[in-house]
Order: C-alpha cells, then structure tokens, then sequence
C-alpha cells in the first residue's frame, strides 16, 4: 500500500510471486555483472598505473641501446684502422704507420718530415702528409679565417703539433669532429672536420702522435684538415710557429 503525502488517496499495488521472483533474478543478475565488472577491472588499473613506469623503462632501454651501437661503431673503426696497420706492416709500408711511436718519414716529393718529439710547442705540421694548402689564416675577427685549411684524403693522419693535454674533444655544428690541445704558456692547437677522434679528453698527447683521422664533418664541402694555433685565446697565424714540408 502506497501513502502519498498532501492528503491524498491512497493506492494499492499488488506483486505477485512470481514478479517478485523476476525481480529477484534480475537484482542477482545485476549484482553478478557488477562483481565481474569490479573483478575485471582491477588488473586493468592496476596495469595502467605502471604504464608510466613501463614507458620510462623502455626509454632507458632504447638510450642504453644507442651508446651500444655507438660504442660497436667506434669498435668498428678501431679494428678497421688496426688493420690498416697490420696490411702496411706485412707489405712493408711507410714507417708512418706507427700511430704512437712518432719517428721521422719522408714525404711526398723526398721532403723529409723530422718530429722533434718532446716539444710542447706546437712547432711540427699537423699531417703525416704535405696536403694542398686551401685557405690562409686571414686573422681572427668576425668573419674571417681563423686558421689554414689543408686538402688531403678523408682517412689521412692528423699528428699533435706539440706535446700537451686534450681539453676537448667534440663536435661542433662549425668545426666538426675537432680536438683542443693545450700545450701551455698560452699556446692551444685546434684540429677540425676529423672523421674520427682517438683520444678523449684529458688524455696527454706528445708531438707527432696521431690524434684523429680526417674527414668533412661539419661546415665542410670536401676532406680536409682545420688547423688553428692560439695565443692567449687569439689565433695567430699557424705558419709563424711551423713550417709547410
């Protein structure tokens, strides 16, 4: 019996037993559904609260990935280079191949290319070759050249002009692969458009050693050596302090 409120009349509303049952069917029905909606839709939250987690995790995975495959590059081209080596050393080649015993060679032509090993100074041409000189040093404001540009084939040698330290050891959208040496009393050595760089920095080089290799990296249209000598951070023409073979 339904009382509605306001006075009015009442009503009567008969249920026989077996709505009652239907109702009950459906009321259980319902209450499965929802158990197995609940049941269901735990794991899934639970999923989805760790797909940060996960997303994070594959991107550590894919960075550590890279630094493989880079590390495997620079293995590639270590083994590549070694061979080199081993190929000039059994056909009896330039003595130049020595990478960390720099000793005196004879260059294109007969010029003999003397390496007075344990001098900071950068004092000895930069290459294991003559090249072809392409660009002069034309001073060192906005500009202008800041040092020489010698031609040679991309893989060629590129030697310390003095003993000192590395201080960098990078790529620069300008220069390339390049290295900095300095070898005290204000003098710095810069070395552009490498193809690849032997030592990292920090690492003490002596004059004559073999550094990089060149190539074009960088701002470059074809495989040469940049080569810069600075005083006090100001570059000063490279041929006052050495002499072209």
């Amino acid at each position: 019996m339904v009382i509605p409120g306001g006075g009015a009349g009442t009503r009567t509303v008969e249920l026989s037993r077996r709505r009652l049952w239907v109702f009950g069917v459906m009321a259980a029905i319902l209450l499965a559904l929802m158990a197995t909606i609940t049941v269901t839709w735990v794991p899934l939250a639970r999923k989805a609260a760790t797909a940060d987690e996960l997303a994070l995790r594959v991107d550590s995975l894919l960075f550590e990935q890279s630094r493989v495959v880079e590390v495997v590059r620079r293995v590639e081209r270590m083994e590549a280079i070694q061979g080199q080596l081993e190929r000039r050393m059994r056909t009896g080649g330039s003595i130049d191949s020595a990478l960390w015993v720099p000793l005196p060679t004879e260059a294109a032509g007969g010029a003999t290319m003397a390496v007075a090993s344990g001098t900071s100074e950068p004092t000895a041409w930069p290459l294991a070759v003559a090249g072809a000189l392409t660009r002069t040093h034309l001073g060192g404001a906005a500009g202008d050249h800041r040092g020489i540009d010698i031609a040679v084939p991309g893989g060629s040698y590129v030697r310390a002009a003095g003993d000192g330290e590395v201080v960098e050891a990078a790529e620069d959208p300008d220069y390339g692969l390049f290295i900095l040496i300095d070898h005290g009393n204000g003098l710095r050595t810069r070395y552009g458009h490498a193809s690849y760089l032997i030592p990292d920095r920090g690492w003490r080089v002596r004059q004559g050693e073999v550094i990089a290799l060149s190539g074009s990296s960088g701002r470059s249209t074809a495989p040469h050596l940049h080569f810069e000598i600075l005083r006090n951070g100001r570059p000063i023409d490279p041929f006052t302090m050495v002499t072209r073979p």
